[in-house]
Order: structure tokens, then C-alpha cells, then sequence
């Protein structure tokens, strides 16, 4: 069941948050659904301009589009992630239900203005758009922003800038980064900010990019099996998600804990047998361990169980 993030949204405001999983291959597209339909939570697909770019935007439509087929009792959004104006324009032509334009590292004026050209486009094909306000530190797939840059929204400007943008829902820089190595000074989520927005726009959809776990055993694995991460990788607590969801955080993006777990996976697996080379073998543990992964984000973020609202107002409408 595809359905808009404006009715996922409308739903779990101030109750619980949806899981926005960035998907680039078969393996992650499986693990996503197979949790969605297993745990009965609705989810919002992820895709990046840079997964586009990869896979091509034909293939990872269709992926997603034979995922639903297969499993046929998940609720879901499909959603692109971080996209430029063209990637935007033509994801609202493939049937995407929302659109992600980023340009929050221009001026806050031209940050509107192209917002604003992209809303516009949407709204047309009832399309919802999410913006970005203020500048998350660290490395969302090609991308490399230096902590030095990074910028707190302002919380004032937030609400000027949804007024005059039309945009649905705001992606806010309040401590989290990219990648891996989130929260270098150890001072989390900053909540006063996060308080302070929602003041401003109550009862408005926020987005936290930037809020995987990354759990340290992961880690700690992956380098024990060959890997080379650093020690001080760390990501958002469980708490501080839970606590975000008080302040109208609605979506909640996740990639890098599943990158985390494929390369764990990987190595633990050719380390361990070093006379396989059969890609599907811990392909497979991939997707079980995947699955498993995802649903206790669900349990987390407080979406298990939920998919069965939408499916009865869907019922109920036809």
C-alpha cells in the first residue's frame, strides 16, 4: 500500500516516528519490506541521487515496485533523499510520493527560491517536498561537509522559511551529522533548539537526518574481521530519538547503521570461510540480519504495529 507522507505523518505527529531507510541495492530493498510487512510498521523508502546514479532510477523503481508484489501487506512511502532540481523533477514524473530538495547550503534567500520552484512542480502531481534548513556536518554519500561549517537551524528563520517555501516538511540541523563519526564533541542533540522550532511551527512535520545508531559491537567487528574504522565512531541514542519524537520529529533517517551491517557481515563472512566466494550466502544473512535490524528500529521509534491505521482508513474509503 503506497501511501503519502502527509498521511503518515498527520498520524504519528508527537506519537511516534516513521523510519526513513536509504536502499541501494536488491538485498536492502528485501530486508526493508520483509521488516515492514513483518513488524506491520508503515516505512518511507529512501532513494539518493547518488543511489540513482548507481543502480539507475529504472532499476530501483522496479526493485521497489516487485518488493511491493512480494510483500503485499506493507504500508510505504517512496521517497528521494537529498535530491538536486533534476532528480527531483523526475522523481516526481516516476511516481514518487515525496521529494527531498536540498539547498540549504545556499543563501536562505535562494534556499527559498529553489524550494519554493520545486514545491511548485510537486503540488501539481500531489507531490509533498521536504526542505533543508541549517547544515548537518560529516558525509551523506558523495557529499563531505566540514564540521567547521556546520550550522544550528535558527529557529525564527525556520518558520519564515516554511511560510514562504510551501515546503511540507523540514529537515532541521540540531547536533546530528552524516556518516558515522556523528556527535565528535559528545554533545548530542541539541533539544533547546529542537523546543524552540517547534514553538514556532506547532504541529509541523520536522525531519532528523543524520540518526543511525551506530552501535560500537558493529564496529568493533567490523575492525576485528579487517576493517579500520575509527574507535570513536558514534551515533544518536535510542533515548534522544524517543525524546525527539516529543519535539515533532516525524521521520527519522537511517543508512548508515545498514552500510555498517553489510560490511560486518561481509568481512565476518570471507574472513571466516576463505575458501567461498558465493555472494549469495552472506547476501542472504544480509537480508535475515537486516530484517531484524530494522524492526527493532520500528520498536524503537515506537511505528511497530501501525501499518494496521492506514490499511483500515484505506479500507474504509473504498
Amino acid at each position: 500500500m503506497l501511501v503519502s507522507p502527509a498521511l503518515l505523518y498527520q498520524h504519528c505527529y508527537g506519537r511516534y516516528a516513521i523510519a526513513a531507510v536509504n536502499v541501494f541495492t536488491m538485498e536492502q530493498v528485501h530486508g526493508l519490506f520483509a521488516a515492514a510487512q513483518k513488524f506491520q510498521s508503515p516505512v518511507i523508502v529512501q532513494i539518493t541521487p547518488a543511489a540513482r546514479n548507481y543502480a539507475h532510477p529504472a532499476m530501483l523503481m522496479a526493485m521497489v515496485k516487485a518488493a511491493e508484489t512480494i510483500y503485499p501487506d506493507t504500508v510505504y512511502a517512496i521517497h528521494l533523499d537529498h535530491g538536486t532540481e533534476p532528480h527531483a523533477f523526475d522523481a516526481i514524473g516516476q511516481g514518487y510520493t515525496s521529494v527531498m530538495i536540498d539547498a540549504s547550503h545556499d543563501p536562505f534567500e535562494k534556499n527559498i527560491a529553489r524550494t519554493k520552484a520545486v514545491v511548485e512542480k510537486a503540488h501539481e502531481r500531489q507531490v509533498v517536498v521536504e526542505a533543508e534548513l541549517g547544515v548537518l556536518s560529516g558525509v551523506e554519500d558523495d557529499l563531505e561537509i566540514a564540521d567547521k561549517d556546520a550550522l544550528y537551524t535558527n529557529p525564527k528563520q525556520a518558520k519564515e522559511f516554511v511560510e514562504r517555501s510551501g515546503c511540507d516538511s523540514l529537515a532541521i540541523a540540531v547536533g546530528t551529522s552524516h556518516g558515522a563519526y556523528k556527535f565528535s564533541g559528545g554533545q548530542g542533540i541539541q533539544f533547546h533548539i529542537l523546543e524552540k522550532i517547534q514553538q514556532e511551527l506547532p504541529g509541523y512535520p520536522l525531519v532528523l537526518h543524520g540518526s543511525s545508531l551506530v552501535d560500537k559491537n558493529e564496529v568493533a567487528l567490523i575492525n576485528k574481521y579487517g576493517g579500520n574504522l575509527k574507535e570513536d565512531a558514534a551515533g544518536v541514542t535510542d533515548a534522544e530519538l524517543q525524546q525527539s519524537i516529543k519535539y515533532g520529529i516525524c521521520k527519522v533517517n537511517i543508512a548508515t547503521d545498514l552500510r555498517l551491517l553489510w560490511t560486518r557481515i561481509h568481512r565476518e563472512f570471507f574472513s571466516g570461510t576463505p575458501e567461498l566466494f558465493d555472494p549469495v550466502i552472506p547476501g542472504k544473512k544480509y537480508m535475515e540480519a537486516y530484517t531484524e535490524f530494522i524492526g527493532k528500529r520500528f520498536a524503537v521509534l515506537g511505528s511497530a504495529g501501525k501499518a494496521s491505521s492506514f490499511k483500515s482508513t484505506h479500507h474504509a474509503q473504498k
